[in-house]
């Protein structure tokens, strides 16, 4: 058999080797894990495919060489060797001695060496051109790779980077403390001096939560203190609502010449403590202190894996769903739930923190995921969502929910800590909800997010309910500042 023949036999065998790629490639996706299984099942096709790129475009580059060298032999053997064949017609690597062979020999015609260089340019760019579309095709999986880390990992690079920031204050155990106030507010002894007037703040959702922080102001009224829920649209952006808070502590302060103590919870807090941060120098003299319970002043990885690209929202539409519920069922703002994603956090911190003479104390609570937790349905919410109503028929009717809110909180904080490895209330880390430089109150006892708003049925009477400890986070607060007062007394001597 002559070179032609060669050339003949060579050429299927490339295309079948890419109809073996071809047929193999495909059963790798002809079926789908489970969710948590996805990422490495990509991983791995990823590395496979790569694999076969490369594979793939290097022999076919070398053995479209060797067809070229294959023609050119056959052209130099028919011009002035004729009669000669070649002994192994299948071997290319002896199709190439031959050639060079007939590259040396000394009666070769100059037009045949100007057609083997014009071939010989072709070939290399068919291997640049080959090694450009493999380089691309690995960037694109390496993409892929890159969006499946990131799903895996969702927010475990983020969640505690307040105590991993180095110029963020360290923060101070106020717990023994704590314990020892309610101790003593159980006994009947109260330390709230009437002199101030109290705000409480409401987290997402609260306009809709009709009994959200009620038995707390009521508990603090039979004192005799002076308590107000500040009425602002919960689900509206954290600068939104500071703004609101601020107008709401002057005109509190200007009415009562008396200055005002902010407890926030949830979100309550992270716009309180925004609209202290923010206008801490229209405010200094008109506030006594600020206590955030079971606040994401970090961030909060349930708001992120809803919202980041790659993450919770993509796979079960729960970022559509949110916008459906704020936008268009409550007639919030998606910008209320974005405030409280990690890099929007870390965004609004870089430019606006607290003032260091505030006296802070933070709070976070862990939520049982016993089984017991998850089947309860005694800690309820009752939520009063608008129902759509022809517009003569005046303003929309509210229609009542009750939520078991217990048994929500606890299937989530059973996800944190399967995904994360992570302590929360349901909603909010421990490590999140820890602000710098304040006092920080590590309760032992299980207590889910709703529990400091939201009175249960069941409650141990032998422990504190939800309004004394709000009381003792307050009365905490107050000895805060008297001792920040005593420090910069100290200093001033």
């Amino acid at each position: 058999m002559d070179a032609g023949s060669t050339k003949e036999e060579e050429t299927p065998l490339v295309n079948n080797d890419g109809l073996r790629n071809e047929r193999i490639i495909p059963q790798l996706f002809t079926s789908v894990p489970a969710l948590n299984e996805a990422a490495s099942y990509l991983a791995e096709t990823t590395s496979f495919i790569t694999s076969c790129f490369s594979d793939f475009s290097e022999p076919s580059s070398r053995e479209s060489y060797g067809q070229e060298m294959v023609t050119f032999a056959s052209q130099e053997t028919r011009g002035s060797l004729a009669g000669c064949s070649i002994l192994s017609s299948g071997s290319i690597s002896a199709v190439s001695e031959s050639s060079n062979a007939a590259m040396d020999a000394p009666h070769m015609h100059d037009g045949t060496s100007r057609r083997s260089h014009g071939d010989s340019s072709q070939n290399a760019n068919a291997v640049i051109q080959s090694t450009q579309t493999s380089q691309n095709g690995i960037s694109i999986f390496q993409g892929l790779i890159e969006r499946a880390r990131r799903t895996v990992r969702g927010s475990a690079d983020d969640i505690g980077w307040l105590q991993r920031a180095p110029e963020m204050p360290p923060v101070e155990d106020g717990t023994e403390r704590f314990m020892e106030v309610i101790d003593d507010i159980r006994h009947g002894l109260h330390k709230l001096p009437n002199s101030m007037v109290y705000l409480l703040v409401p987290g997402l959702f609260s306009n809709h939560g009709p009994l959200y922080f009620v038995s707390t102001k009521t508990y603090f009224s039979k004192m005799g203190l002076a308590c107000h829920i500040a009425k602002i649209h919960s689900e509206a952006s954290v600068e939104k609502n500071a703004r609101e808070i601020k107008e709401y502590i002057e005109e509190i302060y200007w009415g009562s010449k008396k200055r005002v103590l902010l407890l926030g919870h949830s979100k309550g807090g992270v716009d309180a403590a925004a609209a202290l941060s923010m206008y801490w120098a229209d405010l200094k003299d008109k506030v006594a202190g600020l206590a955030l319970a079971q606040s994401p002043y970090g961030g909060s990885p349930i708001a992120s894996d809803i919202l980041r690209e790659g993450q919770l929202g993509d796979y079960v539409n729960a970022r559509k769903l949110m916008e459906i519920l704020i936008c268009k069922v409550i007639k919030g703002d998606m910008q209320a739930l974005e405030d409280l994603t990690y890099e929007k956090r870390k965004e609004f911190l870089r430019k606006n923190h607290l003032p260091r003479e505030l006296p802070v104390v933070s709070c976070h609570t862990e939520a049982s995921i016993s089984p017991a937790a998850l089947a309860t349905l005694s800690r309820v919410a009752h939520a009063e969502l608008p129902m759509v109503t022809p517009l003569s028929a005046g303003p929309p009717a509210k229609l009542s929910v009750v939520v078991p809110l217990g048994a929500a909180m606890a299937a989530c904080a059973q996800l944190l800590q399967v995904r994360y490895g992570e302590k929360s209330d349901g909603l909010v880390t421990c490590r999140d909800a820890e602000v710098p430089g304040s006092v920080v109150v590590r309760p032992k006892r299980k207590l889910d997010h709703a529990w400091m708003v939201y009175s249960a049925l069941n409650d141990d009477p032998s422990e504190a309910d939800a309004s004394q400890m709000c009381e003792a986070l307050l009365t905490l607060v107050v000895e805060v500042g008297q001792k920040k007062k005593h420090d910069l007394a100290r200093k001033l001597e």
